[in-house]
């Protein structure tokens, strides 16, 4: 493919995206796989050169673009080389015209910015758009973090994840035989600290109520040496089913999963209700703390999908102080830096539940700013996905 044909796949493929987070639609990387199949005669070099191009595209544009051709032009502007691929070319971008839309730069529409923590001060905000370092997790059933710096030396430790270690960017470590093996797991560092922050132990009975595909259960099933009883549940089942293979790989066999009807979850949960030592709420969120990873989340976030959420997570966490045993504890937890997702939704739960109180003290040292009754990490401060979390104890 010519240089100006790799801008307008990449337009093509932009105008897809946006279509997408306005509708509710796949992921950008789903969209740019089925884009990337549907043009077979791309080379690898065409589909990282795109690829380039539409993540670039998407982390300069604060919102869904009118189109993927005002998006690369927004960049064009700020390259003359780019710029002048716009030639009219064969299967490339026609010429700008005179007064031609531009999609407006920048790091998120200022309703969305205005919604922020206000620990997420300007300064730091640059931060969240930045190209996130690949982690990974040792799995201490199996290995531990002095094998990944003898399978990685290229990496580093990461500060207060005893198990953690650090990579350059998009570096194919699942492609080592020893991901293979179960040795370890992919997990940014925020999802780390957020796991050892629920404090399990050996022979405790514990939930993972938003299990998902299961990341935080396995780093769960680690902490405890294989040795707690674990439930964990969803109510996605295409997510949840990701699990048990990753449980085999991991070594992780006392791990049951359990596939909730939405709606139901208290019913089908009652066999545990007031039994669960530990119970983790990982709620679903806008993800704005993620946005290193996947910054077209930016372009998909509306008010009334925020409020979505809110009342999502409400729900659940008041599901999940339903489970745990008099004194035992329950941590909840959101990938987001909004203010209603976090610090916010824990003060109304509080309000809700007298006796509950909030746990202080369990994050590493230098980890996190207090936020209300809970904790903020952020990018820019802690080098991690942005993540809000509280430790809440049940009264005994």
């Amino acid at each position: 493919m010519t240089p100006a044909a790799r801008i307008q796949a990449a337009i093509e493929i932009l105008d897809a995206i946006a279509a997408a987070a306005r509708e509710g639609g796949a992921p950008a990387d789903a969209i740019f796989a089925e884009a990337m199949r549907a043009r077979r005669y791309a080379g690898s070099k065409d589909r990282r050169a795109i690829r380039a191009h539409v993540y670039d595209a998407i982390r300069a544009v604060r919102s869904a673009p009118a189109s993927g051709r005002a998006a690369m032009l927004a960049l064009a502007d700020a390259q003359p080389d780019l710029a002048a691929l716009f030639d009219g070319s064969a299967y490339g971008p026609a010429p700008v015209s005179a007064d031609e839309p531009r999609a407006e730069t920048g790091l998120a529409a200022q309703a969305l910015v205005d919604l922020f923590d206000p620990l997420v001060e300007e300064p730091e905000q640059e931060a969240m758009l930045a190209r996130a370092p690949l982690d990974l997790r040792a799995n201490r059933i199996g290995a531990n973090r002095d094998d990944l710096a003898s399978l990685f030396p290229a990496g580093e430790a990461i500060a207060g994840a005893p198990d953690g270690w650090r990579l350059p960017p998009e570096t194919a470590a699942i492609q080592h035989p020893a991901y293979a093996e179960g040795r370890f797991e992919v997990q940014d560092a925020a999802s780390q600290y957020a796991s050892a922050a629920l404090d399990v132990a050996a022979g405790q009975a514990i939930v993972d109520l938003c299990a998902g595909g299961g990341g935080k259960t396995l780093a769960i099933a680690s902490l405890t040496g294989n040795n707690a009883e674990i439930l964990a549940c969803d109510t996605n089942r295409p997510r949840l089913q990701q699990l048990p293979p990753r449980a085999e790989r991991a070594g992780a066999t006392r791990i049951e999963t359990r596939l909730l009807n939405p709606g139901q979850e208290p019913v089908m949960l009652s066999d545990w209700h007031g039994k669960a030592d530990r119970v983790f709420v990982d709620a679903p969120c806008s993800g704005s703390g993620t946005w290193r990873r996947s910054p077209e989340l930016r372009w998909r976030l509306t008010p009334a999908r925020l409020e979505r959420h809110l009342a999502d997570q409400a729900k659940l966490i008041d599901i999940g102080a339903d489970l745990v045993a008099p004194g035992g504890k329950l941590l909840y937890a959101v990938c987001s830096i909004i203010t209603r997702e976090g610090r916010a939704q824990v003060d109304e739960f509080l309000n809700r539940h007298q006796g509950w109180t909030a746990d202080t003290g369990y994050l590493p040292g230098g980890i996190g700013r207090a936020a209300g009754s809970g904790f903020l990490l952020t990018p820019g401060r802690d080098g991690c996905d942005g993540f809000f979390l509280a430790r809440l104890t049940a009264p005994c």
